[in-house]
């Protein structure tokens, strides 16, 4: 059994639905980086909160602060997204534990 992977990939992201169908088709479980892969028929998303970090680091210049004196951050917010639909479609079990 394989598996797909995709990572944020600016050539693929106005492909979301075609991945998603053929991962579907090849019935493979499929993980994205993005939610908008999930939204169009892929299995699950793994992402952080970009928006929130972003929104901190503007605040924090719009205040006044040089950006080359804020510090890298880590992310500390993820978000995991099953799409039960497609689990169903390609016959994966979501351990009820994961739900």
């Amino acid at each position: 059994m394989g598996a797909l992977i995709t990572i944020r990939n600016f050539l693929l992201n106005r492909y979301e639905k075609q991945v998603a169908n053929l991962a579907i088709k090849h019935r493979l479980p499929s993980m994205h980086e993005r939610i908008d892969y999930v939204q169009a028929g892929g299995l699950m998303s793994y992402l952080t909160d970009d928006a929130g970090n972003y929104q901190r680091y503007a605040h924090r210049i719009l205040k006044g602060t040089n950006p080359a004196d804020l510090p890298i951050e880590q992310p500390t917010k993820f978000e995991f997204v099953i799409n039960l639909k497609t689990a169903k479609q390609i016959g994966v079990t979501i351990p009820t534990n994961v739900l």
